[in-house]
């Protein structure tokens, strides 16, 4: 956690509403491994990162509610009996969306006001939106004493992401970022929504995201059309989703469909039993096989799922003749954001050095690389 954000919006609120107010700290989160397995109901290995939303709230004596955005410098005020979704509302759409889901259960809200601000550095594939959403109905659990568990305010943090954001995200992003333990993974079942915690230790190596910095226009209509061959395909084998497929199962099947949906569904079929092999290997402190999984999980997101872009391949394609790299794969929906590298610590100063020349020699644009914690989950400072 960074603690600069916390003293900043913690000073700003005082400064703004001249009284002292409760600070949440909300974590953003990578994903080791089980890239769009989730939304399958199978298995997803996510971590919560010490880069998030810290975000200061205290009741209010005014008519109206307000929200400032420190970094932006842009405030909102509102009032909570006319809550809508803003045309282009951007940051605000997620607080109201959840501010919308808790008023839906039947609670009244009083006025409040917040301060926020956050580290995570946006369209990286950290999930700052749901850093966002769990920050804000941890703040009102914590504020008015709502008695909401952790498993509800998740949801409320998802309902408001799908009903005020449009994204129709699963549940991981939300989990990670509220369950999250100090210095482990969450090997997380989709389906029942229970995870196992692994405690993880990399030895001398360590975890380094490196930003492509672009993000190609196809994400969402390949996004809903993934999903849809996935519900297609489960919809054939006559089963709930791609969780309960098996290999042979689908080759059965694999003359009823194109080659290209074949391969996808394989690659979700594969990527679960990454996950489960990959737990594996935390748990008896195999780093080689960690790197081997990881560059097979890139490979079928690049060449089956098809995902991956030429930025994302090309960082990939880089790590592969370094020894002091074990693996590498991109990380997140694809078509952009980072690449996930395992690396020994005492090279990672002059790979940095390295890739950020050959990407801006490839592509004539800058990387940004960024060295990150494994840490707790959202939390009262």
């Amino acid at each position: 956690m960074n603690k600069k954000i916390v003293k900043e919006v913690q000073k700003s609120f005082i400064s703004h509403f001249k009284t002292k107010p409760l600070v949440i700290f909300s974590p953003g989160r990578i994903n080791l491994i089980g890239e769009h397995t989730d939304y399958n109901e199978g298995f997803v290995f996510p971590a919560a990162i010490n880069k998030g939303i810290a975000l200061a709230i205290q009741k209010s004596n005014s008519k109206k509610s307000s929200v400032y955005a420190l970094n932006k410098d842009e405030i909102h005020e509102f009032s909570l009996d006319a809550i809508q979704p803003l045309e282009n509302g951007g940051w605000r759409n997620y607080i109201l969306g959840v501010i919308a889901e808790i008023q839906k259960t039947g609670i009244e809200l009083e006025n409040f006001n917040i301060v926020f601000t956050g580290d995570i550095p946006s369209g990286a594939g950290m999930s700052s939106s749901a850093a966002m959403e769990n920050s804000v109905v941890f703040g009102l659990n914590e504020l008015f004493d709502l008695g909401f568990s952790k498993q509800q305010m998740i949801l409320i943090s998802q309902k408001a992401e799908h009903n005020y954001a449009g994204v129709k995200c699963g549940i991981m992003d939300q989990y990670a970022s509220m369950f999250g333990k100090k210095k482990s993974g969450l090997l997380l079942d989709c389906r029942t929504v229970a995870s196992v915690t692994y405690k993880i230790d990399f030895k001398n190596y360590k975890l380094l995201l490196i930003n492509t910095n672009v993000k190609h226009d196809l994400s969402e209509s390949a996004y809903n059309d993934r999903r849809a061959v996935c519900e297609k395909v489960s919809r054939l084998l006559n089963i709930n989703a791609l969780r309960d497929a098996t290999k042979g199962a689908l080759e059965k099947v694999k003359n009823d469909i194109s080659e290209d949906d074949y391969q996808k569904c394989l690659y979700i079929i594969e990527e679960d039993e990454r996950v489960q092999l990959f737990s594996k290997a935390i748990k008896e402190e195999n780093t080689a096989d960690l790197g081997a999984y990881l560059y097979e999980s890139h490979k079928g997101l690049s060449k089956q799922y098809k995902v991956s872009c030429k930025e994302l391949d090309f960082l990939v394609n880089s790590t592969k003749e370094n020894p002091n790299i074990l693996g590498a794969r991109m990380m997140g929906g694809g078509f952009g954001g980072c690449t996930i590298n395992l690396i020994l610590k005492s090279q990672a100063k002059k790979f940095k050095k390295e890739i950020s020349k050959s990407y801006l020699k490839e592509f004539n644009k800058e990387c940004s690389i960024y060295s990150i914690k494994l840490s707790k989950g959202t939390r009262k400072v």
